[in-house]
């Protein structure tokens, strides 16, 4: 059952989709959720990609459901803000498996998740993926959850127009019930600015992926959300690279330039 400050969170969540336009960043563990949270981030993502990294195996489908969600878990822990999961396209074709994976991320805590509308690259058929929605809608109702139905038409390569498919896509996943349509893989800013013109919900586009537009130009295109994916984790895993290659070649410690100090970190870990 959601808890009243559940509840409450996610009706703060919701709120940020009517405003000005906010970033929302997305975080692999409780710690990189804490340094967030800290940073003055109204709430957090997770990321299936930096959970998967972070686990020693690639993104797409490689870490199973119930570990996703420990994962998941952690984060929710972690912070006071509130947390939006990737659940990346509901680890389960059917709309029941997708229900199933929506419920256990409320018990987990979260009060948000996006949920794909492809696998393996290619988009479910329209019908079928309205279906899975509306089951995610069913299994976490209005004001208990918002739901951020993801269409990859730009991103899974499609074989038409994308433009018009996300359109006709995200017109039927509001009427299955989601609160807010997020489509990656856009990175033309007069695209951009034409499906938040047209879809009939909050638009959530990813900053960081095909798209190295800033999230204020983002705003004044229309976009209401701001999202990050896998690159704040990609940040920190190339830092961890570097810093081997470096002490693998010279020896140096160089890669410490910057870096928060031990007293200064276990402060910001202090409950």
């Amino acid at each position: 059952m959601t808890s009243g400050a559940q509840i409450s969170k996610a009706a703060a969540f919701l709120a940020l989709h009517s405003g000005p336009g906010f970033v929302v960043p997305n975080a692999w563990d409780g710690g990189s959720a804490r340094i967030l949270e800290q940073a003055g981030f109204p709430a957090v993502a997770t990321t299936s990609a930096g959970i998967a990294w972070a686990s020693g195996v690639p993104d797409g489908g490689a870490l199973a459901r119930d570990a996703a969600l420990e994962h998941l878990g952690r984060i929710v822990a972690a912070v006071s803000v509130p947390v939006t999961a990737d659940l990346e396209a509901g680890y389960g074709e059917t709309p029941e498996a997708v229900a199933e994976t929506v419920a256990a991320a409320v018990a987990a805590g979260a009060v948000g998740a996006n949920l794909e509308d492809a696998a393996a690259g290619q988009l479910f058929d329209l019908d079928h993926a309205t279906e899975r929605v509306a089951a995610a809608r069913a299994a976490a109702p209005h004001g208990t959850f918002v739901l951020n139905a993801r269409t990859d038409a730009y991103f899974a390569g499609f074989g038409g127009d994308p433009f018009a498919e996300t359109v006709r896509r995200a017109t039927r996943y509001v009427e299955a019930g989601a609160d807010c349509i997020f489509v990656p893989g856009v990175a033309e800013e007069d695209a951009i600015r034409r499906l938040a013109e047209a879809v009939p919900a909050p638009l959530n586009v990813v900053a960081g992926l095909a798209s190295s537009t800033d999230a204020r130009t983002l705003f004044s295109l229309g976009v209401q959300r701001v999202s990050l994916g896998g690159s704040i984790a990609r940040a920190a895993l190339s830092l961890v690279e570097r810093a081997g290659r470096e002490l693998l070649e010279t020896g140096t410690l160089d890669f410490l330039d910057g870096a928060i100090s031990y007293a200064d970190l276990q402060r910001r870990f202090e409950t």
